[in-house]
């Protein structure tokens, strides 16, 4: 179905709007191939990479520092596999200046 993810930065409690995110899928033999871009909306959400999901290993890639430029962490990656192109896979991430957590939501 599609990958989406959002951002919420846990220590105001408020969306993380305006982060540049990639998508990249893994190519057996070829390394990181991107699938797909975009920017945290005033909700902290990307809702479309441009690029229906094939079975593969992926990863986001958040440029966390153009939104906390005091962050321990200026860029976090985030990588799963896609099993089952036909799900909804949506990776959120929990940020706080020292920390972060995701899991899979839905």
């Amino acid at each position: 179905m599609m990958i989406t993810t959002h951002v919420l930065d846990t220590a105001t409690g408020q969306p993380g709007a305006r982060i540049p995110v990639e998508l990249d899928v893994f190519v057996s033999g070829h390394g990181w191939r991107d699938a797909g871009r975009g920017v945290t909306n005033p909700d902290g959400r990307i809702l479309d990479f441009g690029e229906k999901p094939a079975p593969g290993v992926y990863r986001l890639m958040f440029d966390v520092a153009v939104y906390m430029p005091e962050t321990f962490f200026p860029t976090i990656s985030i990588t799963f596999e896609v099993r089952d192109p036909n799900e909804h896979y949506h990776v959120p991430l929990l940020l706080s200046p020292f920390g972060y957590t995701t899991y899979r939501g839905s």
